[in-house]
């Protein structure tokens, strides 16, 4: 064997030994480039710490029906996708394996693990058909079983896989009080937002009324929409789980409005001078917006009644966030239901601090005193003359005993360092009121906050949906429009200008060069 030959084979060894490692490092070392303003194509640490703790396997049996046309396919190919990175992050302790339930037999087992068929079209032969499909995960971990039956959302599938693993693999539920005896909605009346409480903590009622001390084991407590006074007593429980560390979500109405009759009323609630010593006030008012949602109304038009949508300035929908609070930053838009404002101002004096999370737009403004909220009143520049009102605020710092001073005297007079959510509205969890914007985000992540389990806020926000264009000025419309007309005709024509430009140079350059006759006849 030649020289060449010889380096030839060394050559192909080298290439092959470099293939064998390229694929060994591949295998155990996962990497990506995400280009989106939230990657959300990539893992959140909070998934990423998840799955490197576990202790022990978790294993995904994913029931996906192969050949699907689109977009049912996006749903196996990104779900694999995210399975592969929960993997290459999980040190051994995730697994999956994608079955293909072909066949009666495989069938009946899909629907056994708890993953039933959806029907799906497709077109075949020419036509539509309805075709079964499975496309569903099933999760198991020591003893346990957890179902995803459908994957369909696929903006929130990080959040479900995360989530269900957190479910399957936590030994002990935290619990969260929901506070009773004051006219509160119960949450089993609150379906989507009970839904979520349940998905990853147990909750409980706490019937202040009774006069009975709030559970210490509690990881946090949340006071929705009372609509009668508390008494001292109840005070006094509620200020003892503070002074012992206890966090406390007060999500308030502090008026009564309604729509139909068009009045409000003020609430007293009890609770306000209270709020007050913890550096924060919910003010007797109302906030308007001129960035709010449509309400249908009946107007007559002629001889018939006809209903219309028409801006409602006391339904706002919010969307200035404080982008640096984990319970906001990502949202949206949160549309709130008569909400009053917030006043944060004495906190310093209390030796607590703030953080604003949610403001009214540039265009707000504010109704005291006696409360019409007639839908078809014309607001002027002045009504609207206010911006980034307070709606919603975390208070956090070591609280001083509201009881310190007075009867009955409080048996532990300063809190260790904890905190308190005040948002100014107490229904905008509630079913009729979510619409499609972040609402039931929000409450989710109100929860978290203050029980310690914020790794899952900053999967549960993450969104895929394509971004909304920023607003523009109708001038900057018309701009735009006119530009897209007319410039890319103007750009071709321009091009070819410089074309023809070019050759009319070219030929004279040449015809400057070409020899006369006279000279090539030696004359």
């Amino acid at each position: 064997m030649n020289n060449k030959k010889i380096q030839i084979l060394l050559q192909l060894l080298l290439v092959l030994a470099i293939i064998i490692v390229v694929n060994f490092i591949s295998v155990r070392v996962f990497g990506r480039i995400d280009l989106t303003d939230q990657k959300v194509y990539t893992l959140a640490d909070a998934s990423k710490s998840l799955v490197r703790s576990l202790d022990d396997k978790v294993t995904i049996k994913a029931y996906f029906t192969e050949d699907l046309p689109a977009p049912y396919n996006n749903n196996r190919r990104a779900t694999l996708d995210i399975l592969n990175e929960y993997k290459a992050y999980a040190g051994g302790n995730l697994q999956f394996e994608f079955i293909n339930p072909v066949g009666e037999k495989a069938e009946q087992e899909t629907r056994e693990q708890g993953v039933p068929p959806v029907e799906v079209q497709v077109v075949e032969q020419y036509k539509f058909q309805v075709k079964r499909a499975f496309l569903g995960l099933v999760f198991f971990y020591e003893d346990k079983k957890e179902v995803m039956p459908v994957v369909q959302n696929l903006g929130a599938l990080e959040f479900d896989i995360s989530s269900t693993i957190k479910r399957l693999t936590t030994r002990m539920k935290k619990r969260i009080g929901f506070t009773s005896g004051h006219q509160e909605p119960a949450l089993s009346s609150l379906n989507n937002a009970n839904r979520v409480v349940m998905q990853q903590f147990e909750p409980v009622t706490i019937d202040l009324s009774k006069n009975e001390p709030i559970p210490t084991d509690l990881a946090a407590l949340l006071v929705i929409a009372p609509q009668t006074k508390f008494s001292e007593s109840a005070k006094y429980q509620l200020d003892q789980y503070l002074m012992r560390g206890g966090k406390i979500g007060f999500l308030l109405n502090k008026v009564n409005a309604n729509l139909q009759m068009r009045v409000g009323q003020n609430i007293d609630l009890g609770l306000e001078d209270m709020l007050e010593q913890y550096g924060v006030r919910l003010n007797p008012d109302l906030v308007r917006d001129a960035q709010c949602a449509n309400i249908g109304v009946m107007q007559q038009i002629g001889p018939f009644p006809v209903q219309s949508q028409i801006p409602f300035p006391y339904i706002p929908h919010a969307s200035n966030f404080d982008r640096d609070n984990p319970m906001v930053k990502d949202l949206r838009g949160v549309m709130f239901h008569f909400i009053s404002s917030i006043d944060t101002s004495m906190a310093t004096s209390k030796g607590v601090r703030t953080d604003v999370l949610v403001r009214s737009s540039k265009q707000s403004g504010r109704l005291t005193g006696f409360f019409t909220v007639d839908p078809f009143h014309r607001y002027s520049k002045q009504d609207l003359s206010e911006s980034d009102i307070p709606l919603a605020a975390v208070v956090h710092g070591s609280f001083k005993s509201f009881f310190a001073d007075r009867e009955p005297k409080s048996s532990i007079t300063q809190s260790p360092e904890t905190r308190i959510v005040v948002v100014g509205d107490g229904d905008f969890m509630k079913d009729e009121i979510l619409g499609n914007l972040d609402n039931l985000t929000f409450f989710a992540n109100i929860i978290d906050y203050l029980a310690d389990d914020t790794g899952l806020i900053s999967i549960r926000s993450k969104n895929i949906a394509i971004a909304p264009l920023d607003p523009v000025s109708d001038g900057t419309k018309q701009l735009l429009k006119w530009g897209n007309l007319l410039l890319p005709p103007f750009l071709i024509i321009g091009y070819g200008l410089i074309r023809w430009r070019r050759r009319v140079t070219l030929k004279r350059a040449l015809e400057s060069h070409k020899p006369r006759n006279d000279v090539l006849r030696g004359k």
